[in-house]
């Protein structure tokens, strides 16, 4: 399979005297949703932000599509979007303003950003509030403009962070919806979410992390496996984690 996203060794953080993340490795196919998981703290964020190139590792690379961001930044970027936990929008952009910024932005004819938006704003249920701005919009409604302008780039690497969050059981439902046509069309799906019960049912594979360290990887049949229970839920294993009860690991 091809590989879209490569974390080899990577330690980093906000200072050297006190790194976050400790020889964290993984990799990332095309067509597989990964989730990422963890405490509060655990290196979540931290990591996100390195694969986005925000943070410069101090040890270890990242490389997207086998580029490093300091290879060439402009095409290490646009192989990837972003949803961030904390929607931010321009608030004197309406909605089709921040999707047409963002077809533009990479590059989109006119022909396609039409059609893909079309589809998005019914999708989400925002057809009527295509000319709306921002200071009328829920937070749950702020997320969907941010899930909706990622997703119209079809990049191949998508960074989602927190995406439930504000969103309700409709636009939870286009979001799963929409993350599976693009991973079935070959887009690789990172997303970090505290809702365990449906990343347990809709990712490939999980990355649980704890005190800046890979606890354990790989599909939920595996972990099971060296948990000792097969019928334990991705839960269980995320709590006997986080609470340090993982004799099973070592």
């Amino acid at each position: 399979m091809n590989t879209i996203l490569s974390v080899e060794h990577l330690s980093g953080g906000y200072s050297h005297q006190r790194p976050v993340l400790h020889d964290v490795s993984f990799e990332m196919k095309a067509g597989e949703l990964v989730g990422l998981v963890g405490l509060n703290g655990a290196g979540k964020s931290t990591t996100i932000k390195h694969i986005l190139g925000l943070l410069d590792p101090f040890e270890g690379e990242i490389r997207v599509k086998g580029r490093t961001v300091k290879e060439d930044k402009l095409a290490y970027r646009q192989k990837m979007a972003y949803v961030p936990e904390m929607p931010e929008l321009y608030e004197q952009l309406t909605l089709e303003e921040h999707l047409k910024l963002s077809a533009m932005a990479y590059h989109m004819d006119r022909k396609t950003y039409e059609e893909r938006s079309a589809r998005l704003l019914e999708l989400f249920h925002m057809e009527k509030k295509r000319h709306w701005f921002p200071t009328h919009f829920s937070k749950g409604m702020r997320q969907k403009v941010m899930i909706m302008c990622a997703f119209l780039i079809q990049p191949e690497l998508y960074i989602v962070d927190e995406p439930f969050v504000g969103l309700d059981p409709i636009g939870i439902q286009s979001l799963l919806d929409l993350m599976e046509d693009m991973k079935h069309q070959g887009a690789a799906i990172l997303m970090s979410t505290h809702i365990l019960s449906t990343a347990e049912q809709y990712c490939d594979r999980f990355i649980i992390l704890h005190e800046g360290k890979i606890a354990i990887q790989g599909t939920i049949e595996a972990i099971r496996q060296r948990y000792g229970d097969s019928k334990a839920s991705l839960h269980d294993i995320y709590l006997a984690v986080a609470r340090g009860r993982a004799e099973w690991l070592n």
